[in-house]
């Protein structure tokens, strides 16, 4: 999940900023811009960086508050952050991955921002997902700005050559569509799936559990993944037996990035796929991709006595603790937040120059209904198909402070099961007894 903002923003963003400064500027907001001598410390990766600036820039004049914006690549980010948090360099507003979010609050360096109204009264607008992966026991760290999921895509064009009529709805119906498309030499590997150890593979692995109506812990954080009955097994096995036994999977896939997955689909090499929901836009984009315009999305396939639910992520805006010990630091830092995570004006501004840019996903519910999102996105997809994924999506359920160091663990336990050094069972057994050991730590 590295490189959805790493493309510069338009001018016209900046016009637009403009128009909605006009339109706050006419008291809509109601903002109280009395004057703070010291600026705002605003920190985020380096992502969108023109169209951040722009927006920051729209902010100042509008509320007459400067903002000291600085960025890091998202690669040193958290350990930038968190080398800051230690050292107490003044930070007020910060961009926080929700994987990060159990980390960062037990230790205290970012502030719940449940005592602020003007940006909890955001809660009604946005996705359940969202809100959970804000929420830390009990408390809600930040307003979102970007949202997306693990989607299912298919080869429309390649589904109609092999006589299929719609795509698969379970996962032993793509087993059996992926067999009947590589016996007639459509494809060697009709199903694309990544499993190399990177940030993405715990996206993929979730979506698969949750669809198969499985989970990882259960509600008190205690490890289920281990347990024949509860998801895990039952993905783990189709994987495993995909790649070996019925191969239609590329046994390469323990090797196989996002990126390098995304553009084996995108060069027409297989039928399926599972990829973040965003990257639809680049397969149907006929300047990036060899298949564009063929590629659809459907829900995830279900598995026995499971649903089509998939995963979601989300990435959001936190104040420090720093600013909300401040007052005055604080009623600006919120007002910022607001800015980029809830409206400028009438309008979710931020959240809708992202997706027109970059087709980044977004967790305000409203927004599927937005004129200009839905002609945008009809361009190159569903947008019906896409709420309706959305709708279904689930928070990552190991999200905890001790999430990377398992998350190690689990990435080797699922690679060895599918390399055939380890049974399924035991691969559950070593993740499940890693996590469980680390939370009682």
């Amino acid at each position: 999940m590295t490189d959805i903002f790493n493309n510069d923003a338009s001018r016209r963003d900046f016009l637009k900023l403009s128009a909605a400064a006009g339109v706050v500027g006419s008291g809509a907001l109601g903002f109280d811009a009395s004057a703070q001598t010291a600026p705002i410390n605003f920190y985020a990766w380096s992502a969108a960086v023109d169209l951040v600036k722009s927006h920051v820039t729209a902010f100042e004049a509008l509320n007459k508050i400067n903002v000291t914006y600085n960025n890091a690549p998202w690669a040193q980010y958290r350990e930038t952050m968190v080398t800051k948090f230690v050292a107490k360099a003044p930070l007020d507003v910060l961009w926080v991955s929700d994987s990060w979010l159990p980390e960062w609050a037990e230790a205290g360096w970012i502030a719940p921002i449940d005592g602020f109204p003007q940006l909890t009264k955001y809660n009604a607008d946005t996705d359940d997902f969202c809100l959970q992966s804000m929420r830390y026991k009990g408390k809600q760290y930040g307003l979102t700005y970007y949202s997306d999921y693990m989607a299912f895509f298919y080869d429309d064009q390649l589904l109609k050559k092999a006589g299929m009529k719609a795509p698969p709805a379970s996962w032993s119906e793509l087993t059996a569509q992926c067999l009947a498309i590589k016996k007639a030499g459509l494809s060697e590997y009709p199903m694309m799936l990544s499993m190399a150890r990177e940030s993405w593979l715990i996206e993929f692995l979730s979506a698969m559990v949750f669809s198969n109506g499985g989970r990882f812990t259960d509600d008190n954080g205690v490890s289920v993944m281990a347990d024949p009955k509860r998801g895990a097994a039952q993905a783990m096995q189709w994987v495993v037996d995909a790649v070996n036994k019925h191969k239609i999977i590329s046994p390469a896939c323990v090797e196989t990035g996002e990126l390098s997955g995304l553009k084996s689909f995108g060069a027409g090499n297989h039928a399926f796929a599972l990829l973040s929901r965003y990257r639809i836009r680049t397969l149907n984009d006929p300047k990036q991709s060899a298949i564009a315009g063929r590629i659809k999305q459907a829900l995830m396939p279900a598995g026995p006595g499971g649903s089509h639910a998939t995963v979601g992520w989300m990435r959001f805006h936190g104040m420090t603790t720093q600013a909300a010990a401040d007052k005055n630091r604080a009623t600006n830092a919120a007002k910022l937040i607001e800015w980029f995570g809830g409206k400028a004006g009438t309008q979710y501004q931020f959240q809708k120059m992202l997706f027109a840019d970059l087709g980044t996903g977004f967790g305000i519910k409203g927004l599927f209904k937005d004129p200009d999102i839905q002609e945008s996105y009809k361009k190159y997809a569903d947008i019906t198909m896409y709420e309706k994924q959305q709708q279904l999506a689930r928070k990552k359920d190991v999200i905890a402070p001790w999430f990377g160091e398992w998350d190690e663990v689990n990435s080797t336990a699922w690679q060895s099961a599918v390399l055939g050094k380890s049974t399924v069972a035991a691969a559950l057994q070593k993740s499940s007894d890693s996590w469980n050991s680390l939370r009682k730590a």
